[in-house]
């Protein structure tokens, strides 16, 4: 007869109890690591200081730069006229008379001009030419005015240049090309450029009675380097 009760079935492999390895590290061991913490932390905060630095130095040279960054000269043609194109024998007395004004626009940079020369073309023939100034400085926001006329020797204009001009001048309006050229350096406190050749090319139109156009007066001219 089978009892109610049964024995618990036991084995022969013994219950394995996992405890946690405490592992016992030297003062020395935990020294080095303060120290090694130390270290980085330094390390990182003179990176940082350093980075800082740099940042700091880039923008006060970024802002110097915006600040001192020359500008171009500015040429403007204030007057242009030939006043023989009204008359009817005029070619005799062919005679063109400019007044060009070159502006300085910085505010803290100066700038030195060589010889001035100028140029006038008429439908890509160039049909005179003379050099204005000779060398000199030129103020910071200053302006400077260019006044001349072409005649005679300077003004290379034939019979057949002339009979154009009537033509256009029937038309309503003669159109005439003015260059300045100059070498030009720029001063910045004591420090001086090296040079740079500028070129304005000024498209000017004057009417029936010879005088400049109110669309062509004190107009901005392009100005380039080469």
């Amino acid at each position: 007869m089978s009892s109610p009760y049964q024995l618990p079935i036991q084995t022969n492999h013994p219950t394995v109890e996992h405890r946690p390895v405490k592992r016992h590290h030297s003062a020395r061991y935990y020294a080095h690591r303060v120290r090694e913490s130390l270290t980085t932390r330094v390390s990182k905060f003179i990176c940082s200081v350093i980075l800082f630095i740099l940042f700091f130095i880039g923008l006060i040279a970024f802002i110097m730069w915006l600040s001192l960054r020359p500008h171009r000269p500015r040429i403007l043609v204030q007057d242009f006229s030939i006043p023989a194109i009204s008359q009817q024998n005029g070619f005799e007395n062919a005679q063109i008379n400019f007044n060009v004004t070159a502006r300085n626009p910085n505010r803290s940079i100066g700038i030195y001009y060589d010889e001035i020369h100028v140029a006038i073309s008429y439908d890509d023939q160039n049909i005179g030419g003379n050099s204005l100034l000779f060398p000199f400085y030129q103020q910071p926001e200053n302006s400077t005015f260019l006044a001349s006329s072409l005649s005679g020797t300077t003004l290379t204009v034939n019979d057949q240049i002339w009979k154009e001009f009537l033509a256009d001048q029937s038309q309503g309006r003669v159109i005439f090309k003015l260059e300045v050229t100059s070498n030009i350096r720029f001063k910045i406190m004591s420090w001086e450029s090296k040079h740079h050749t500028l070129h304005a090319n000024c498209p000017v139109g004057v009417g029936p009675d010879g005088i400049i156009l109110l669309e062509y007066k004190d107009k901005r001219c392009p100005v380039y380097f080469s």
